[in-house]
């Protein structure tokens, strides 16, 4: 059995997951579906208190990265997104796809899964 790869980018995990649905009606190998950024690591795994001085990094505190090296802290800290002294301009807006639908189907089926995914309102 041949078997094609879709990537397919959203705007949410809920239209990835009805899209996933609907795939899964066809012949579906494996799936997944993730979010990814442009910062490393998952963030913060508890909530910390900014008062107490719990927390390594601005960034880490702001930008939910996990950044082990100071100078990208750093870095990341002179965003304007970290420093809350946004302009909210197009360039610091997070309004990208940024969810990930990765989807293994039998090639006999890959079209319909294109059609699906697209009409789920993929990119």
């Amino acid at each position: 059995m041949a078997e094609r790869s879709i990537l397919a980018y959203f705007n949410t995990p809920d239209e990835a997951q009805k899209a996933l649905e609907q795939l899964k009606k066809l012949k579906l190998a494996d799936s997944s579906i993730d979010r990814f950024d442009g910062m490393p690591g998952d963030g913060l795994d508890v909530v910390t208190n900014p008062l107490t001085g719990e927390f390594r990094r601005l960034g880490n505190l702001t930008m939910h990265g996990d950044f082990k090296d100071q100078d990208v802290g750093i870095l990341v800290a002179a965003n304007v997104s970290a420093s809350g002294m946004s302009s909210n301009g197009p360039e610091n807006v997070v309004t990208g796809r940024d969810i990930l639908l990765t989807a293994v189907v039998d090639e006999a089926d890959y079209e319909k899964a294109l059609d699906i995914v697209k009409k789920a309102g993929a990119l």
